[in-house]
């Protein structure tokens, strides 16, 4: 039997959820944000349980050094096949390696990356101090550690807004839920992941929100993901919006010594 987790869901994810306009929608605010904090190409970017290389092929199109980081085999065949589409330049700056984020410096040769990603991952792990910790070893000093996390304060919404309301009342002291996929996720705060990345020398230097009004609708493919991409965006990026967003995204600078 395959210990491939993701084996199932592979087909569900990629072609369903990042498809989706949600999932353009999450793939561009999050881009966005990253270019404020990335140093010009060429760079160095590891992208940690990058699965079929949304976030991070758009940064190979840009003149980055990419090294896909995945456990799931299922995954990174998926990322190969949409690797071969692009252009040979592009394909010449992607690395695909079959790993744990945890061991994510052993796997990589004990390289230092100008940005270490990890988006959408800690939400599946029990314990996000060990992966936290992985990542921000593996950061360049002064380099950048760049985090999504299911955000463990509004949990309460979906459901409420689905009127389950006995499970949006005991959303209040959760820790999690079942996420879109059908599978248990764990939920995060700002402030906790904020104290994690200190303890690993990388300081904290701004958060976002990712979805607030694409996450509540049942949005058509039909809908003009540009329109919808830039309302997040600017919702993102203020209060009391960038609070009320499902997942937010922590960027950290790494204080480590070359």
């Amino acid at each position: 039997m395959s210990d491939d987790v993701w084996a199932s869901l592979a087909d569900q994810f990629v072609d369903g959820a990042y498809a989706s306009v949600k999932g353009q929608v999450r793939t561009y605010v999050l881009h966005q944000q990253l270019m404020e904090h990335l140093i010009e190409p060429p760079g160095a970017v590891l992208d940690v349980g990058g699965g079929a290389g949304h976030q991070s092929f758009p940064l190979a199109r840009a003149g980055y050094e990419v090294t896909l980081l995945d456990s799931s085999p299922t995954m990174l065949a998926k990322a190969e096949q949409r690797l071969a589409s692009e252009a040979p330049e592009v394909r010449d700056r992607v690395r695909l390696v079959q790993a744990r984020g945890e061991d994510a410096a052993e796997a990589t040769g004990g390289r230092r990356f100008e940005a270490v990603l990890c988006h959408g991952v800690l939400m599946y792990v029990d314990d996000p101090g060990p992966l936290i910790t992985s990542l921000s070893s593996c950061a360049a000093p002064g380099g950048i550690v760049s985090v999504m996390a299911l955000n463990a304060k509004t949990l309460a919404i979906r459901p409420a807004l689905e009127r389950r309301w006995a499970d949006a009342l005991a959303a209040f002291e959760s820790k999690g839920e079942q996420g879109i996929l059908g599978v248990e996720t764990r939920a995060d705060t700002v402030e906790e992941l904020s104290e994690l990345f200190r303890v690993n020398d990388v300081e904290p230097v701004a958060w976002y929100g990712v979805w607030l009004f694409a996450d509540w609708m049942d949005l058509a493919v039909t809908e003009e993901v540009s329109a919808v991409a830039a309302v997040e965006l600017r919702a993102s990026r203020r209060d009391p919006y960038r609070r009320l967003s499902r997942v937010f995204h922590l960027v950290g600078r790494s204080r480590a010594k070359a």
